[in-house]
């Protein structure tokens, strides 16, 4: 890729992505080197942003393959049209002639993301996202796609990648990815924000907040993260929603009211907001604030 370092960081600026040296670097390095790039981390990190950021970079299209438990082959690679080679096979006993064409050519192929991204004219962004969700058998199947960018397909042989996609995978960490997957993959670890980074995102994703606003639901997150037991802490994408939220009811300032009338845009499941209340409260959370000079 004719692409430096700085050109890659001033492209993720661009798109709004706010980066570090170490995610730079190893995106970086995933192109160069042409390996797919294996992000993990907690859910609402920024991983799967990473991919539609690349699509953006380079202006190309982003394939996306989402993962979920009893995903197969089919759905991930190909299917047979069954319905249009029926009424081919229909319409030829309609005709004396008889078949008139393959039924298992291309044209009856429909094509699934990993199929899609092997194919393509142009190169693409394939993101796999959420690997985590398959199982192991998948990932064995996988290893064809991401070793060799190649497909076997009976009817058709193997079908070599047009142009060899820029491939992104993101793990919630569910279970633990096998030794041959991540030796095909560089890996990236994106942790939690620092509260400085945290202000920058929200600050970057929210224009329009008061940076008095923005610095005030940072620490807040800081504090939801370090100082209780959550069941699932709240992401960036939560710390987000919130300055929407707080901007959109036209609160300038993180108080009691303001705290306990938008807790579930933060925190998303009932156990941790009881946990919340128990732990900290509204009024604790801006006591906190307040101490720590806000």
């Amino acid at each position: 890729m004719n692409l430096s370092i700085l050109d890659l960081k001033r492209g993720f600026d661009a798109c709004g992505y706010i980066t570090d040296e170490e995610i730079t670097t190893t995106v970086y390095l995933a192109l160069q080197l042409g390996k797919p790039l294996l992000v993990t981390g907690a859910p609402g990190v920024g991983k799967t942003e990473i991919a539609k950021v690349l699509s953006e970079i380079f202006a190309t299209e982003l394939i996306r393959l989402q993962c979920y438990e009893g995903l197969d082959e089919n759905k991930a690679l190909y299917e047979w049209n069954y319905q249009k080679q029926l009424l081919h096979i229909q319409m030829a006993k309609d005709n004396a002639q008889g078949l008139q064409a393959d039924i298992f050519s291309s044209e009856y192929l429909l094509e699934r993301p990993l199929l899609k991204a092997i194919q393509a004219e142009k190169r693409p962004v394939l993101l796999i996202d959420e690997i985590d969700k398959t199982d192991a058998e998948f990932e064995a199947f996988l290893f064809e796609v991401l070793s060799d960018f190649q497909v076997s397909i009976p009817e058709l042989g193997t079908l070599l990648a047009k142009q060899i996609p820029i491939v992104v995978l993101t793990s919630n960490g569910e279970r633990e990815l096998s030794d041959g997957l991540k030796r095909r993959c560089l890996f990236l670890y994106i942790d939690y924000p620092s509260l400085e980074k945290e202000l920058s995102i929200v600050l970057t994703k929210v224009p329009q907040v008061h940076e008095r606003l923005a610095s005030e639901v940072a620490r807040a997150m800081q504090l939801l993260r370090h100082k209780i037991s959550l069941k699932k802490k709240p992401s960036i994408a939560e710390a987000i929603d919130w300055a929407r939220a707080l901007e959109a009811l036209g609160i300038s300032k993180l108080d009691y009211n303001a705290v306990d009338k938008t807790l579930n845009v933060v925190l998303k499941d009932k156990q941790d907001q009881d946990i919340f209340r128990e732990q900290m409260g509204a009024q604790g959370l801006c006591n906190m604030l307040v101490n720590q000079g806000g």
